[in-house]
């Protein structure tokens, strides 16, 4: 009987590691997503938002370029097929405040590559702090920290 119980509390914990990656790798997409969902938002593509998205992902994930270019392909495919920023905040609002501010300052790094603000750039963005409880206040301070500096 003590040797069943250990076996499966075993299984348990290895279960719960594998779960605990599998939240990871979900909230990476997620926020992948969500910087695909900016750049989408004006129905342009262009190569300074690509790359900034690239090298976001990189410093937001703490991730190498290789890693960060497979999760992009996966996250323009699940970007492309959402139908609402919903499916991707609900995995975030477990975030630390601070990483919830990084995310959204990277959104308007993005929405900022392009030297343009689209207003559905601004829209999307807006709708994702409010989707993870990031106050008004932090909304604007990152989109100041994003802006370019003259």
């Amino acid at each position: 009987m003590f040797k069943k119980l250990q076996i499966l509390l075993r299984k348990l914990m290895h279960d719960g590691e594998e779960s605990g990656a599998t939240d990871i790798a979900s909230m990476n997409l997620a926020m992948a997503s969500l910087l695909c969902e900016v750049s989408r938002a004006d129905h342009q593509s262009d190569q300074r938002e690509d790359d900034a998205k690239l090298q976001l992902l990189i410093k937001l994930l703490d991730i190498n370029e290789e890693q960060a270019q497979q999760l992009l392909i996966q996250a323009i495919s699940k970007s492309k097929a959402s139908v609402s920023l919903y499916e991707f905040t609900t995995k975030l609002r477990a975030l630390m405040p601070q990483e919830r501010y990084a995310l959204i300052e990277a959104m308007w790094s993005v929405a900022y590559a392009d030297g343009v603000i689209e207003p559905m750039e601004e829209v999307v963005i807006r709708q994702v702090a409010d989707l993870i409880y990031l106050d008004h206040l932090e909304f604007i301070r990152a989109k100041l920290s994003a802006a370019p500096k003259k």
